[in-house]
């Protein structure tokens, strides 16, 4: 049976809950409706809807955009639509880089396969990707965010657990910062969502 959603009445309620989480002034940009409806199609797996908007419900999403234009907190705001078992928890890929400095390698484990002490996959938004940079650990330089995509991807293939992205950067700079590889992977994982590069700044 295909359950029919009523979409201007669950983006009316998403945008009470923006309301009440970022405040009065918060709205949906009109021009950004039809992506926030494919997020929601999405997240709610209505599977007529994805497919006409060439949504792949076995992927995750990367949600692209200038800075300013909501990406992170159109990713906050999915967190209140019904999604078991698509139920994921925000990340800055700047605090993952931080995180690295302290503990090393093991973050690159924490975020693909679980902590050491109580292994569990989890399904992660890794938010502005691009933020972070190589560091160093006891010498070692180490491009993060490069390694943890890779091992979610594997773990993506065997265990169908999902990815989700926010970055503002396009295409190219992904390959220029990540490799071609990285790229590659994040095409076949991810699904594509992007704001116009023109967008203004929201904030």
């Amino acid at each position: 049976m295909t359950i029919q959603y009523n979409y201007p009445e669950i983006l009316s309620w998403l945008e009470k809950k923006g309301k009440k989480d970022f405040g009065e002034k918060f709205y949906f940009h009109e021009q950004d409706i039809p992506n926030i409806t494919k997020m929601v199609s999405y997240f709610l797996e209505d599977e007529t809807t994805t497919a006409a908007s060439g949504i792949d419900l076995t992927k995750g999403i990367l949600l692209s955009g200038p800075i300013g234009c909501g990406k992170t907190t159109l990713m906050s705001l999915m967190r209140y639509v019904p999604q078991h078992p698509k139920k994921f928890f925000i990340k800055t890929c700047r605090d993952i880089s931080f995180e690295f400095i302290n503990d090393g390698y093991e973050v690159i484990h924490r975020y693909s396969f679980g902590h050491k002490t109580h292994a569990e996959h989890k399904n992660y938004c890794f938010d502005d990707l691009g933020t972070e940079k190589n560091l160093k650990y006891f010498g070692n330089e180490c491009n993060v965010m490069a390694e943890i995509i890779l091992s979610r991807y594997d773990i993506f293939i065997s265990k169908k657990i999902y990815t989700h992205m926010t970055t503002n950067l396009s295409a190219s700079e992904i390959e220029n910062a990540y490799g071609n590889r990285v790229r590659s992977r994040m095409r076949n994982m991810l699904n594509l969502i992007a704001f116009d590069k023109n967008a203004k700044d929201k904030r």
